[in-house]
């Protein structure tokens, strides 16, 4: 089967978790773990799950991952089995009482990609998913890959592909 884990990362540690998605998807067969800048067309063929993930920046993805899910073609992902994440500073790590509430009223990068990868036919698993970082540059909060890997292990299991 053909995955693609699609993401983009500022401070590195959205790729960590994008890398440790990869890693635990590889039984299902060829998976490819892909920064959003380096995605060629021909990627996207033939795909039967594709995963994508963006650091939380302003409540929304990067525009990097805005862009690339606005700009697939009409249908590409029509067929194709779906799941967003993102990284995000846990709420009660937000020192501003405002900013914690911008944050639950504007929300983070994983259901806005959800929602275009669904636009454009795509088949959404298991709701999307945040992995925490300690700050807005880092690192990972302790856990968080591991926590990565089993999330990617249930998106294999409710993908039904093998």
């Amino acid at each position: 089967m053909k995955v693609l884990v699609v993401y983009d990362s500022v401070f590195g540690n959205t790729e960590k978790i994008a890398q440790a998605i990869g890693a635990a998807l590889v039984p299902l067969g060829n998976v490819g773990v892909i920064r959003v800048g380096d995605v060629q067309p021909g990627q996207l063929d033939g795909m039967e799950l594709m995963l994508v993930g963006s650091p939380t920046r302003g409540f929304r993805p990067t525009d990097a991952i805005k862009n690339f899910l606005l700009n697939l073609p009409a249908g590409k992902l029509s067929g194709v089995k779906v799941a967003a994440f993102d990284t995000r500073i846990p709420t009660e790590n937000i020192k501003s009482p405002i900013l914690r509430t911008f944050v639950k009223w504007g929300g983070y990068a994983d259901k806005p990609i959800a929602d275009a990868m669904v636009k454009h036919g795509g088949s959404l698993l298991l709701s999307p998913e945040g992995f925490f970082v300690k700050d807005s540059e880092g690192p990972l909060v302790e856990g968080e890959l591991e926590r990565a890997s089993t999330w990617a292990k249930q998106v294999a299991e409710a993908s039904g592909l093998k």
